[in-house]
Formats: structure tokens, sequence, C-alpha cells
């Protein structure tokens, strides 16, 4: 463990919050304490340091990846590339992000880092090369590089099973929800979820996959409960496409008025996005169906 990594980062995210070593030892350490961590001379206590990561607002094993990982702001760089990259359905520019890494020590040589090559190239070789086997089995491979049997999933092994759910909705939906019942048995288990997006994302693709079931009712409360878990954490991510959704479900059930409420306020949401892809559709949807009301 790198203890001059970590105390660096702790002195310059302090400073970012503007907080002055008294005041980060407040309720925590003493001064003295703080000071000497940041130098490198010592290393604190796992709570002790569970505490200044929460005052400094991150998450404790940020600290610990700096402990262990050399250049982990380089890592992070192509982690955020690769996302950008993913979320704009822009594979082939990912793959190759990951095949100029894929000889890096620094990804070769710790599996945590891997595993997030091998991650974004399982994606690629459903997306853009068709090929489900390899990308099946390459997702696999990503997840038992970090995972143990009879251990809970980390949030990440949880991103690559909700990518191969995804896969397997393009190909079984049977297989698809069974992906994804595992996920939901394994975030259950999770004492604190990092990035609430994945329950987000968990829930939205359920209610896809039930609605293509004919399993209406199931779909829209997997909805409502992924709405108010929106609300609750202040976000609109995937909002839109969960009133959408609910809206298709009661257009579904024959119920074209409840269906055409819960669309506007898609468009509402989508408006806030300047989704305008979104919003035509459903206006053209709403039409359609105000015309059987």
């Amino acid at each position: 463990m790198d203890f001059t990594a970590v105390g660096k980062k702790i002195k310059e995210l302090r400073k970012t919050s503007g907080l002055s070593q008294e005041e980060l030892a407040h309720g925590i350490c003493t001064q003295a304490q703080i000071s000497k961590i940041e130098k490198g001379d010592v290393f604190p206590y796992a709570s002790t340091l569970y505490q200044i990561s929460q005052k400094l607002g991150v998450d404790v094993n940020y600290f610990f990846d700096i402990g262990t990982t050399p250049r982990l702001d380089y890592v992070q760089e192509v982690f955020q590339q690769l996302q950008i990259l993913r979320r704009s359905v822009k594979y082939e520019e990912m793959m190759d992000i990951v095949k100029a890494e894929l000889d890096n020590p620094l990804f070769l040589q710790n599996n945590k880092n891997l595993q997030l090559l091998l991650w974004h190239k399982g994606i690629y070789l459903y997306e853009v090369e068709r090929n489900l086997s390899k990308s099946v089995e390459t997702l696999k491979e990503a997840i038992n590089l970090t995972h143990y049997k009879g251990k809970i999933m980390l949030e990440r092994e949880l991103e690559i099973l909700l990518a191969l759910g995804t896969i397997y909705f393009k190909e079984d939906i049977n297989k698809a929800l069974e992906v994804f019942e595992e996920i939901k048995g394994h975030l259950q288990l999770l004492p604190h979820l990092n990035d609430y997006t994945i329950k987000t994302r968990l829930y939205y693709n359920i209610a896809r996959v039930l609605t293509r079931l004919n399993r209406i009712e199931e779909s829209n409360k997997y909805c409502e409960d992924a709405i108010k878990w929106c609300l609750h954490k202040d976000s609109v991510f995937l909002l839109g496409e969960l009133h959408y959704q609910t809206g298709y479900n009661l257009e579904l059930l024959n119920k074209p008025e409840d269906a055409v409420r819960y669309m506007e306020k898609a468009i509402v949401v989508f408006d806030l996005q300047q989704d305008l892809k979104h919003i035509q559709f459903i206006q053209n949807r709403i039409k359609e169906l105000s015309a059987l009301i």
C-alpha cells in the first residue's frame, strides 16, 4: 500500500473542499494525526479512513485503489472515455481504446482494470460483430476476474451482468429475465449502493422484459417502484423512459386515457433533457391514442 499517494490525495481533496486540517479532523481524530496521514507517515485505521472519506465526499474504496494502483487517474480517465463512448453507442471507437490498452501493464497486471477492458470488449463483440457466444463468454470472464462463488457481487460486476442481460433481451427473453432476477438478488444483499442508477436500470429492464412476456401488471409495478426511486434520488435518469413504458403498458391494457397521461409526463422529462427524438415519437403515439378516446 502506497501511504504517500493516499496522503497526497486526502490533502488535495481537503484543499478542494476548502477545509483546514483542523476542520477535517473535527470529530474524527486530531489535527496532528491528519498532518501525519497527509505526509504519508502513518496510514489511518479503516474506520478513520471511512470517516475522512465521508467528510470529503468520496467512497472509501477510492483511497484503497489509489494506494494499490499506480497512476489511478489514468485508469479512471480510460474508464470515463469508455463509458461516454458506450452510452453514445460509438462501439468502434470504444473498441479502439480497449485494443490500445490491452497490452498496458496497468490493465494487464491488475484484474480489476483488466475487467474494465473485457467488459467493453464483450459489448463490442455482440453489438458490432454479432457474436453472441463470444460476447457472453467474454462478459462472464470479466465477472470472474474479481467475483468468487458465495461472495456478494460488487457494483461493477452487477453492471457487467446488466450488460449481459441487455444482450439476452435481444436474443432470449427468458434468459434475460433470469439474469435480471439474479442481479436483483445480489442487489438486495449490498449494504450500500454508490451508483444508484444500477437499480433504476435494473427495474427498467425487468419492466421491459415483463411487458414482452405479457405480464403487464407486474411490469407496471416495477415502473412504479423505479419512478419512486428516481424521485427519491432527485434524478431524471430513465425517468422519461419509465413514464413512457408505463404509458405503453396502459395502452396494452386498453386504457388509452391513462396511457396518454403517462406519455405526456414522459414528454416533460424528455423536454428537460432536450431529447427531440423521443419527444417526436411519443407525440405521434399520443395523437394515435387520442383518436381512440
